[in-house]
């Protein structure tokens, strides 16, 4: 009889095992929240952002896991419950990038943006805008400056779908973050709106 008890439990937990569909989808609002937040740091220079603490009502005795949370674990192989999507951006390489674009934007890029010189681009990238704003002996300069920071803007887009491990969301990360940037943008800089034409925020 505990046989026959044991694999119908084996049987039932199969064929709900079966029933469920894992979608593995671009989480938007998560991203676009993490993209904010990663642009006001570098932008205004602030500080991290705290981790948020978890609720202490989803917590129980046995290793603060919910009873249905372990019951899912129970059902979904572990591979299935992987795919569930979930926005991670703080890697070493994102805080490295982070660093350096905060020294750019506090310097040399910075005053670029100020002078109307370079302009966010509606896919996440700056350019230079008018080469004109630029005394002739800085130029080199400036066009490095803008070449350093696209350079490490498409790494940055690229380690965040990697650190997810999606690396076809690389291209949502971009459209995300342009997004932000835009949105971020300080009064008197530049932008590109979505036809491409340059407006003054």
């Amino acid at each position: 009889m505990r046989k026959l008890v044991l694999g119908l439990l084996v049987t039932l937990a199969i064929a709900l095992v079966g029933c469920v569909t894992i979608n593995v989808y671009f989480p938007e609002a998560a991203a676009q929240k993490a993209a904010d937040q990663f642009i006001g740091n570098v932008i205004d220079s602030a500080s991290p952002a705290k981790p948020v603490p978890k609720d202490p009502s989803q917590a129980t005795e046995s290793g603060g896991q919910h009873p249905s949370a372990m019951l899912l674990d129970l059902l979904i192989p572990t591979a299935a419950a992987a795919d569930v999507p979930n926005i991670r951006i703080q890697t070493a390489a994102t805080e490295a990038i982070s660093g350096r674009m905060r020294d750019r934007f506090q310097g040399a890029l910075g005053a670029l943006l100020d002078s109307g010189a370079v302009g966010f681009t509606r896919d996440g990238m700056v350019v230079m805008r008018d080469a004109a704003k630029v005394p002739l002996s800085q130029r080199a300069q400036a066009n490095a400056t803008v070449a350093d920071e696209n350079r490490d803007r498409s790494a940055l887009y690229r380690e965040v779908a990697n650190a997810n491990n999606h690396p076809e969301w690389e291209s949502q990360i971009q459209a995300t973050f342009a997004k932000g940037w835009i949105d971020r943008a300080k009064a008197g800089w530049y932008v590109q709106n979505d036809a491409g034409a340059w407006q003054q925020k």
